[in-house]
């Protein structure tokens, strides 16, 4: 057993002795959906700090806990607060929520996050459905030795995003009136925003949307054959498409004045998924 799987292992035992929920579906929570848990009968509640060798995340307005319970009859789990690789911790801590929330059970996982548009026609407080990412700028989770235990060596990253629960999440954007874009979504590392030239390649390379999280989760639960669907909520244009300098205050704000729609789009695409 390697390190990795020898934490992994770890953590799953420590959130076993205290809850033996199984979920069908995992949430990352991500800016905006702070009060998500409103939409959940949570019936157990684990901090972070409380699972002995867990990443605990440093970000202001992502607070560090999983929430186990139902939305309607789905078993769920939520993540509120991800880790970013950006904060210092090494990409397989970065991913081992992910993981953790596979072992428990949860054969989907819901990704969502706040990112900056670069399609020329979003705006902020728009939905994006991700069809599709870029990950050449974050680096791969699977670097290393195999974890034989969760997947093949070389997993395919063809249909990363599932088209069975893309469709479930434009039915109910649909049905509940909610305006709903789609597009590509990049990873960069981060912590600074990226630069006017940085977008301008984007664009080129065919990005719509850019943030610091999301891909390397992704790619983690494909690798162990989760069932992967995600939502970013577009907080800002992206460097150099205004003249305004880009803050972390400003994707909050704009993250947390979307977030009726965010948590009504991801409580009916659950519901539908189901």
């Amino acid at each position: 057993m390697n390190g990795i799987s020898e934490k992994l292992t770890g953590c799953l035992d420590c959130v076993r002795r205290k809850t033996d929920f199984v979920p069908d579906a995992a949430i990352v929570l991500g800016s905006g959906l702070g009060d998500y848990a409103e939409n959940i009968r949570t019936v157990c509640e684990v901090p972070y700090e409380e699972i002995e060798g867990f990443p605990v995340s440093t970000v202001p307005g992502h607070a560090g806990k999983f929430l186990f319970g139902w939305i309607d009859s789905v078993p769920v789990v939520c993540m509120k607060g991800r880790v970013h690789y950006y904060e210092g911790y090494d990409i397989s801590d970065v991913v081992l929520p992910v993981r953790l929330m596979g072992l428990l059970g949860a054969k989907i996982l819901f990704l969502t996050n706040a990112a900056g548009g670069i399609n020329d026609s979003f705006r902020p407080g728009d939905l994006m459905l991700i069809r599709d990412h870029i990950a050449l700028f974050a680096p791969n989770p699977l670097i290393g030795p195999n974890l034989e235990e969760l997947g093949t060596r070389f997993p395919d990253m063809s249909a990363v995003y599932d088209p069975k629960l893309q469709n479930a999440i434009r039915k109910a954007a649909d049905e509940n009136g909610i305006f709903l874009r789609e597009g590509v979504y990049a990873q960069l590392t981060g912590p600074s925003f990226e630069s006017p030239a940085d977008i301008r390649a984007l664009r080129t390379l065919g990005a719509d949307a850019v943030g610091m999280s999301t891909v390397v989760e992704a790619i983690a639960a494909r690798h162990m054959g989760m069932r992967v669907c995600g939502i970013s909520c577009i907080s800002n244009l992206a460097a150099g498409m205004t003249a305004e300098p880009l803050s972390h205050q400003e994707v909050q704000e704009a993250a947390d004045k979307a977030a009726p729609a965010f948590q009504k789009l991801v409580t009916e695409s659950v519901r539908k998924m189901a």
